[in-house]
């Protein structure tokens, strides 16, 4: 049986970087919302010599992950999950929105692709250095197993948190990092759950990265460069490398950890280049 790498958020940026680097002996499935986009990314895959497929999957609708998952299942054996699926603050939307898509889709995602996978498969959730922005003691920690258990009231607490902040940009950023803080601790908790059934699952802060949703971030996250050790945005093939070399099987004892993959701007700020002025 064939083995299956479903990239969420495939379409374009570092998912479709991810799909170049994984082995030509995978079939590659990518997600996203639009159409055209996966076909025109799964044309490309193709003339690189890779069996691609494109399937339409919105990752804050349960039942649309369950249609993904059945359909890579159909193809072969689901061997590696990249979750990149996800919005900024910079596009259209609510904190609401943003929480549902960020940190709902990969709850969805998680369970959904657990009940198919196999020991030996494993699931990269993709987060943000934005994870590690925000003051611990204002991040609702304790309101995070509500995505579990009471979706509505999760997605409530936190937005009426990222409510705290003055501006529409700045209330989306705040639901933002929290959703990414969520996404890795709900990365770890993944891990110790799936561990026992042989499947790794560990997740990969990207910073500022040189994509479509990068460069829309930038006259805002832009601030975060010169706190970077070489004071540049990211390449999206090198997320694309990080995220294929994590996902990759021969990693397996890489599991329930955040992967910060920010040029270390996310220390530079607290540490390294504290005085530094843009």
């Amino acid at each position: 049986m064939a083995n299956v790498c479903v990239i969420t958020g495939g379409g374009s940026g570092m998912g479709l970087a991810a799909a170049k680097y994984m082995p030509k002996d995978k079939i590659i499935v990518i997600s996203g919302r639009t159409l055209s986009k996966l076909e025109g990314a799964v044309e490309e895959l193709k003339g690189l010599g890779y069996d691609a497929y494109a399937k339409t999957c919105d990752t804050s609708n349960r039942e649309s992950v369950k249609e993904l998952v059945a359909f890579a299942s159909s193809l072969g054996e689901v061997k590696n999950v990249i979750n990149s699926a996800g919005v900024s603050p910079a596009m259209k939307g609510t904190p609401e929105g943003i929480l549902k898509i960020n940190a709902l889709g990969t709850v969805y995602i998680n369970q959904e692709f657990s009940k198919v996978m196999k020991p030996g498969s494993v699931i990269v959730d993709v987060s943000s250095n934005s994870a590690y922005i925000l003051p611990g003691f204002i991040i609702p920690k304790k309101a995070y197993p509500l995505a579990e258990t009471n979706e509505e009231l999760f997605v409530k607490k936190l937005a009426k948190r990222a409510g705290m902040a003055k501006g529409e940009y700045q209330r989306k950023g705040f639901a933002y990092s929290l959703s990414k803080n969520f996404v890795v601790w709900y990365a770890k908790k993944c891990a110790f759950e799936y561990g026992l059934k042989g499947i790794r699952v560990v997740s990969l802060s990207p910073g500022l990265i040189a994509t479509d949703m990068g460069n829309l971030e930038s006259k805002d996250g832009g601030m975060l460069i010169p706190f970077s050790a070489e004071e540049r945005m990211g390449k999206p093939e090198e997320l694309g490398y990080a995220l294929a070399t994590v996902a990759d099987e021969r990693n397996g004892y890489l599991a329930g950890v955040d992967v910060l993959c920010d040029g270390g701007s996310t220390y530079g700020m607290k540490e390294f280049k504290k005085k530094k002025k843009k």
